[in-house]
């Protein structure tokens, strides 16, 4: 294997490990007020508080910010690895990087601070936040998968303008649609896992449900895709092959969930949400972005030289393996469900 191509590797995992743990904090965080409640156990004990907590926004407390340690390592390999393809995929996705940026700033804020409202009005409105937080984040990335999946124009100078009429393609709304769908479906499998029972039970009716939908929505993105009017598959046959499991994935996390299978059914949540990363890298490589007009940047064109490459392994491999460890370390400590073994946290 290259010294390119590791990076590349490096870089989806990174990417697919935020999704896996970045994308059930966004389903939590819109399945919340339909499915938290009053926390209930141990959370009550510690006495009187401003506002009531919510025992969904607690599953997810031990892990909140630290999830989010695999997007700034994401964007240190990016900027450091790929400087080309930084610049033209952050100038063409300004704005929906903003918007991401701005989900997640307002969710973080609202998740920690809805505790302390002092009425039903001041509770309601952190609520909203505490949803919009996690939805306009999960729109966006849907929608930038499915521009980085169909291609965007790319003009003389070598820079990809995205406009409205990309964004608003019909593809790139149902990959927006699918991701709203599946990192949802994939907060309620995590609330199946961790969450106390009462509160598992809701979270298996409402997951089987979403992951049905987000199915139907991958199946509907391939039949674009074998048309022609969706992804621009450079690599057919992996393509298939990636969108058939994303499917398939989606199948068996809501089978899964159906039966009372909690932890089989995160594990295929969490597949579900990691392939469409490989899906972008695999099944259009040598291209990390490509154009629906001209040609697109091959990984050649968006890598750093080889010098910078080599001094950046040392990142690699101190950086990597501490957040595999935390990570690790964080579900062995908090392993357990809330309401039963841990006490509440926001």
């Amino acid at each position: 294997m290259s010294l390119e191509t590791l990076w590349l590797a490096l870089l989806g995992l990174l990417l697919a490990g935020y999704f896996v743990l970045g994308g059930y904090d966004y389903g939590v965080q819109m399945l919340s007020p339909f499915l938290g409640g009053p926390a209930a156990g141990p959370a009550r004990e510690r006495g009187p508080e401003p506002g009531p907590r919510n025992a969904a926004l607690d599953a997810i407390a031990p892990f909140f910010l630290g999830n989010e340690v695999w997007l700034v390592a994401f964007a240190g390999v990016l900027f450091g690895a790929f400087p080309h393809l930084e610049g033209g995929l952050l100038s063409g996705l300004y704005p929906l990087v903003v918007a991401i940026l701005v989900g997640l700033v307002l969710g973080n804020a609202a998740v920690q601070l809805r505790g302390r409202s002092r009425d039903a009005r001041a509770l309601r409105r952190w609520n909203a936040l505490v949803v919009l937080g996690g939805a306009l984040p999960a729109v966006c990335w849907g929608l930038v998968v499915g521009l980085l999946l169909h291609g965007v124009p790319r003009r003389a100078d070598g820079s990809f303008h995205i406009g409205p009429g990309e964004v608003f393609a019909p593809f790139t709304l149902l990959c927006g649609a699918a991701a709203v769908l599946l990192f949802a479906g994939h907060g309620a499998a995590f609330l199946a896992l961790r969450s106390e029972p009462a509160l598992a039970a809701a979270a298996r009716r409402t997951g089987s449900a979403l992951l049905a939908a987000a199915g139907a929505a991958s199946t509907l993105a391939l039949v674009l895709s074998l048309f022609g009017a969706g992804a621009s598959m450079t690599r057919t046959a992996p393509s298939v092959v990636l969108f058939a499991l994303v499917a398939a994935a989606l199948a068996a996390g809501w089978w899964f969930l159906g039966r009372g299978r909690d932890g089989l059914a995160f594990t295929a949540t969490c597949a579900a949400t990691a392939l469409p990363v490989l899906l972008i890298g695999a099944g259009q490589y040598p291209y990390l972005l490509t154009a629906s007009s001209g040609a697109g940047m091959t990984l050649d064109e968006a890598v750093a030289d080889e010098a910078t490459l080599k001094l950046l392994i040392g990142f690699g491999a101190v950086v990597i393996p501490l957040i595999l460890v935390y990570q690790a370390w964080s579900w062995w400590a908090f392993r357990g469900r809330t309401g039963v073994r841990h006490t509440g946290y926001f």
